[in-house]
């Protein structure tokens, strides 16, 4: 069996009610045929259907395979009962659905999961320059991180947030940690790095290597001498590049440790955003041998990746529950890293740029609006990071291109992160089918850095705007973009619902929505985003056994505790996939 190990793990939970179960199953057993036989049903908690605008719940609902056979009362729910069904008492647990990932990259949290951790608290110990070399110092002698040292010769570390540090680090800092092997960390925002001298001399950059076209590579003061730090596609051509040295092994790892993450946090459905050619490799051989334990959709880096489009995975349907969405494209950067693309200046400007920076664009209009129209000829779905509003309506007015130019259709573009968006640019999101997945969960990692640093008031208040976008008739979805913070669903629920920061400002309130919208946006809404509303996000008979059983009830508890409800069991088609520690 392709899961039994974790069909084990399953077994010594159920719970067996077995005068009840023989009682029911000779009722039963003339009426019901065989086929409508349940492998569990579930009963005795709080079962969430997401499938109404209101919060509704069932008494029972009752599984076969890999789908859900009957949502209703208990009564009805054991007459799909025999001799070898799982009875599962939730005793009070909250059941529903399993949570679709509207964005993130799950071959980068293999990454993460493999590298050091510098994230600052609470996600890991980095607050100060000299912590994160200490870290990285530690890291060199872990068991937990050697196989990616032995494998690459390189010491990686990933999170480096300037915004919780008490400066910017440079090479300086990391050659502290070797003089002699690559030493490279990765931003917080996955946009930036910062390389030891080693790892410059490696990419080749020097004190004449010119800034490529969409990054930047910046100086020591008053020098033309690097001085460690590189922006987007400066940071990007040194990443790629190390990525092409990580062998079968290590990329199988990777993917086989992202899904463990993705599935202790309730996640049933992972996105690859951003897929390499080595990435698709990966998944693909992942997909071959039966080893996906989730369901991972994967976008094309459009700019550098799109070989891999005319696979047999580039369907609606998935192949061991692997397949194509469509493509991916990036228009501008990080506004934590004050490189996204901002119409007006950044509140306070970055050291070496002047008052009236407002960040850069990766692409000429010309540019930008030829990948889009090409991505809808080919119809390929189109996902667009874009965090700037100068990004945002540059991508808005592509679509608007190509729409005129080969008329409408359900396409479904989707705008990523749409962070800086104006209330005029919403409206016209409805207009041209656009669908916005958003990032509040910046609201808590990053938003006194947003008003004290990046935007200020009142831009900083209308970052994500949820509420702004629900008042124009639109879905949208939630995400957490890992491994730019940790895929936790949780958090990312607490902050579109309460949008506080570190220091326990509330920043936007009036873009705070109630829980169950939130909720949505991360189940049926999700399903939407992919065109997979009618296998995904509800619990409906028909619908994908993909569930998730927490200890308390997300619409019930008072919205600051949130934050600290647990998963204790993922459920990927009819299997359970993570169970959480007694």
């Amino acid at each position: 069996m392709k899961h039994g190990v974790i069909a084990v793990a399953m077994a010594s939970l159920l719970l067996t009610a077995c005068g009840e179960q023989a009682k029911t199953t000779t009722q039963t057993q003339s009426s019901t045929s065989l086929a409508e036989y349940a492998d569990v049903i579930y009963y005795g908690g709080d079962i969430l259907t997401m499938a109404t605008e209101a919060p509704s719940y069932a008494e029972a609902i009752a599984t076969q395979g890999e789908k859900i056979i009957y949502v209703g009362d208990k009564h009805t729910a054991l007459t799909y009962q025999q001799d070898h069904t799982q009875l599962v008492d939730l005793q009070g647990q909250t059941l529903m659905p399993g949570f679709i990932d509207s964005h993130s990259h799950v071959y980068g949290v293999g990454l993460q999961a493999m590298v050091a951790n510098v994230l600052p608290p609470p996600d890991g110990q980095a607050s100060s320059v000299e912590q994160l070399v200490q870290i990285l110092i530690s890291a060199t002698s872990d068991a937990k991180y050697q196989p990616f040292i032995a494998k690459t010769n390189a010491i990686l570390g990933f999170g480096y947030d300037d915004a919780e540090l008490d400066r910017y680090p440079t090479k300086a800092d990391l050659d502290k940690v070797s003089t002699t092997q690559p030493v490279i960390i990765i931003h917080t925002s996955g946009h930036l790095s910062v390389a030891n001298s080693v790892a410059l001399k490696m990419a080749g950059i020097n004190a004449n290597t010119e800034n490529p076209k969409g990054g930047v590579i910046r100086k020591m003061p008053n020098s033309d001498e690097p001085n460690g730090v590189l922006e987007e596609n400066a940071h990007f051509a040194l990443l790629f590049a190390l990525m092409k040295n990580f062998d079968v092994e290590l990329q199988d790892m990777m993917l086989e440790q992202a899904q463990q993450l993705y599935a202790k946090y309730g996640y049933t459905t992972a996105q690859e955003g951003r897929a390499t050619q080595e990435g698709y490799d990966a998944m693909d051989r992942a997909s071959k041998a039966g080893s996906f334990v989730i369901d991972v959709v994967a976008y094309a880096d459009m700019a550098t990746s799109t070989d891999f489009m005319d696979s047999a995975y580039n369907s609606p349907t998935y192949t061991n529950q692997f397949r194509i969405g469509g493509v991916k494209l990036n228009f501008d950067g990080s506004p934590q890293g004050k490189t996204a693309w901002l119409t007006h200046p950044y509140h306070i400007a970055p050291e070496g740029q002047d008052e009236q920076y407002a960040g850069y664009a990766t692409f000429d209009d010309q540019t930008a609006f030829n990948y889009v129209e090409t991505a809808f000829k080919n119809n390929w779905q189109v996902l667009t990071h874009a965090n700037g509003d100068a990004a945002i309506e540059q991508f808005i007015d592509a679509v608007e291109h190509a729409t005129n130019k080969l008329g409408k259709a359900d396409r479904r573009p989707v705008l990523i992160h749409g962070q800086t968006i104006r209330q005029d640019q919403v409206a016209r999101l409805k207009d041209l089918g656009i669908f916005p997945s958003l990032f509040p969960m910046h609201t808590f990692y990053w938003g006194d850095w947003h008003v004290e640093s990046v935007l200020g008031h009142p831009r900083a208040d209308f970052i994500s705007p949820t509420q702004a976008v629900l008042a124009q008739g639109l879905m949208f979805t939630s995400h957490h973009d890992a491994p730019v913070a940790l895929p936790d669903s949780f958090r990312v629920l607490d902050a579109t619902v309460n949008r506080t920061t570190r220091t326990k400002q509330i920043l936007g309130a009036d873009q705070r929505v109630e829980p169950y919208t939130a909720l949505k946006a991360l189940t049926s809404w999700a399903a939407y985003q992919y065109f997979e509303q009618d296998n995904k996000g509800m619990l409906k008979p028909t619908m994908q056994a993909d569930l998730i059983i927490l200890s308390a009830n997300p619409v019930k508890v008072p919205r600051e505790e949130i934050k600290h409800i647990k998963v204790h069991q993922t459920i990927s088609r009819g299997q359970v996939v993570y169970q959480a520690s007694q």
